[in-house]
């Protein structure tokens, strides 16, 4: 049985362990014609009841898909069939601890590599994401587990969830973090999947980032200080522990010379930026900032995310920072076209006036030029997953497209795929494509197109 006093195992955080397709799904409104290819979404889904305390983090990966196709969609889900999932399987249990309990594992693993975190496209592969560990390859049509992806053998450490594309030449950009030294190391993979580029980065502490940022001619990465206390683990103690006596560095890496440029700010968390772009002899980033973290239980310390703004001064050396606006808000997306360089627009999961609690209820898109902001409502029992936006062609302009979005609908006990014009981004979705089942809130995702 899992445990009904765990909130990320109850209502839409409960697990859902069937498998299945379902084809030529309802619609309200209509497809858009030009919107041809496949969301693809991951996130935690426990096969069986964990041992000894769950974090939401911890659940094995489950990959859905949502198929569209002239105006017609459907729904294929499966889980990612990694070595420690094959393992409970075939024991009929679960065998490895989580977040929580690192030391409880009965398995000689130690831990479970659970690619739950993100899904992307990349070198013709489709990759599920998971930052402790290898990425695993998925087949795209039907999502099927092919094996650990190491970049031809290059690739003998961690990689993050959130790597980033270079929209000029297609490069991956990405680093992987450990809680020994080197804690963080830098790499850059060309578009066929080769990999180009390791360097180390010495961040002075072993803390856990969840994301960095990448412009045009730099790499950006924040250490927050939640550190990893390893020595903790054997005596049943929280491994990552807050500690804001360090603050936050922020360190500015160039692509090239790999020459680092450090900034210290006062303590504060980060786990999703936005984008990043040079200006005037500055390097901006957009990204979601909480007052702290608390990683010892379930809740995060109750600390809403908001937006943000940092301006790195590469002249003086000196950080700026401003709050956007009072929407607490989170998993932030963009036009993904401008990576490294100045966008306009943002789409965030956030929540309305006055709601502060975990979880989202709207989305949220903002003007960073004109400093304004506009709400998707779809009513008091429906909540947003992230929000991706998808151009209406290869040349339409930065908010010339849609945004994707899956909602849980409380009333119905289901889930549906929302698709907004992003030109009228508060008016009513153009087509609400209906699942009969629910979707488990999670994580990330991206869509392909066909």
């Amino acid at each position: 049985m899992f445990n009904s006093d765990n909130p990320y195992l109850v209502g839409n955080y409960a697990p859902w362990r069937e498998e299945g397709d379902e084809q030529d799904l309802l619609v309200d409104g209509q497809i858009p014609k030009d919107l041809n290819g496949a969301l693809y979404r991951i996130g935690p889904n426990p096969h069986y009841p964990p041992l000894g305390p769950y974090h939401w983090f911890d659940g094995d990966g489950m990959v859905h898909a949502f198929l569209i196709r002239d105006g017609r969609a459907s729904y294929r889900n499966r889980y990612v069939r990694t070595d420690g999932l094959k393992a409970e399987i075939k024991a009929g249990k679960a065998l490895f601890g989580g977040l929580l309990n690192m030391g409880k594992s009965v398995s000689a693993e130690g831990f479970k590599n659970a690619a739950n975190t993100n899904v992307i496209g990349f070198a013709q592969r489709l990759l599920a994401l998971w930052e402790g560990g290898l990425p695993h390859e998925l087949t795209p049509q039907t999502l099927e587990t092919a094996g650990l992806y190491d970049f031809g053998g290059k690739l003998n450490g961690p990689m993050t969830a959130h790597p980033k594309f270079d929209p000029v030449n297609g490069d991956l950009l990405f680093f992987g973090y450990q809680p020994i030294p080197p804690y963080v190391t830098y790499h850059r993979a060309d578009a066929s999947g080769c990999l180009l580029e390791s360097k180390p980065v010495d961040t002075g502490l072993p803390v856990m980032m969840h994301d960095f940022i990448a412009t045009e001619h730099h790499a950006v990465f924040f250490v927050c200080p939640i550190v990893f206390r390893i020595e903790n683990i054997p005596r049943g103690k929280p491994a990552l522990v807050w500690e804001p006596r360090h603050g936050t560095r922020i360190g500015v890496m160039n692509r090239k010379a790999f020459d680092v440029r450090w900034f210290q700010a006062e303590a504060f968390h980060v786990f999703h930026f936005v984008n990043a772009y040079e200006e005037n002899g500055s390097v901006v980033v957009d990204g979601c900032r909480m007052e702290s973290l608390d990683m010892t239980g379930t809740s995060f310390g109750n600390n809403p995310a908001l937006p943000f703004r940092w301006t790195l001064d590469m002249k003086s050396g000196t950080v700026k920072s401003a709050q956007f606006d009072e929407y607490s808000s989170e998993f932030p997306r963009f036009d993904e076209r401008l990576a490294g360089f100045k966008n306009r627009y943002g789409y965030y999961a956030g929540n309305r006036a006055g709601s502060r609690g975990f979880g989202f209820n709207v989305l949220i898109k903002r003007d960073f030029e004109k400093g304004s902001t506009e709400i998707a409502d779809l009513g008091a029992e429906m909540t947003p997953g992230e929000p991706i936006f998808v151009p209406r062609s290869a040349g339409a302009a930065e908010d010339d497209g849609w945004v994707l979005a899956v909602w849980y609908d409380a009333r119905e006990n289901r889930s549906e795929l929302s698709v907004i014009d992003s030109r009228d981004f508060s008016g009513k979705p153009v087509a609400r494509i209906k699942v009969q089942h629910r979707v488990p809130y999670g994580f990330h995702g991206n869509w392909i197109g066909a």
